[in-house]
């Protein structure tokens, strides 16, 4: 059997893509976590981290993670990624509560609503309570589309990274395992 020279490691440091995402999702696949399991944890907490009202969705994320019995640091990691798509799709929700209930578009704008909050916490809930339930009844509505539909698109990616996981280990083990002695 012909010998193979070991594979040259990289100087490069991995992408903070690499390291902060997809390296946690792998270790976890090799724990014994399903990539169903795994997809599953995806979809829930990216639809917990686009939840439309804004400082609660590390803890929806922790609520739903611990009732499903999620992985917690997956669905933390998604809850961080989806940060720069979570204002956008505040908007959205609250555009599509609007629409929803027939409300008249309401100009929103942060540093009111910030002043507002800390000046007069009660006229603040008494403007804004009535938004935030309309996009949060839009969200929920969105929920039944989107969980499946992340599920669906990361399952088979998870799979392969399950299986090019498995490939690896397999060779590692054979690489190291030492020649059988010939039968005497």
């Amino acid at each position: 059997m012909p010998e193979t020279a070991p594979p040259e490691k990289s100087n490069t440091a991995p992408s903070f893509w690499k390291r902060r995402v997809v390296s946690p999702i792998v270790h976890q696949l090799t724990q014994g976590i399903t990539p169903e399991k795994i997809a599953l944890t995806l979809a829930v907490g990216s639809a917990c981290a686009l939840f439309p009202i804004l400082g609660t969705t590390t803890f929806l994320c922790l609520i739903v993670g611990i009732v499903l019995k999620l992985n917690q640091p997956i669905i933390q990691i998604v809850n961080g990624v989806c940060v720069p798509i979570h204002l956008p799709a505040i908007l959205g929700c609250v555009r599509m509560g609007q629409w929803l209930f027939r409300e008249p578009r309401t100009y929103l704008h942060i540093r009111y609503m910030n002043q507002m909050f800390w000046d007069d916490p009660s006229l603040f809930f008494h403007r804004f309570g009535v938004i935030a339930l309309h996009a949060s009844a839009a969200w929920a509505l969105l929920l039944p589309v989107w969980i499946p539909l992340v599920y669906f698109i990361f399952l088979p990616v998870l799979r392969e990274l399950d299986r090019m996981r498995a490939a690896a280990a397999a060779a590692k083990a054979t690489a190291v395992r030492p020649p059988l002695p010939p039968p005497a």
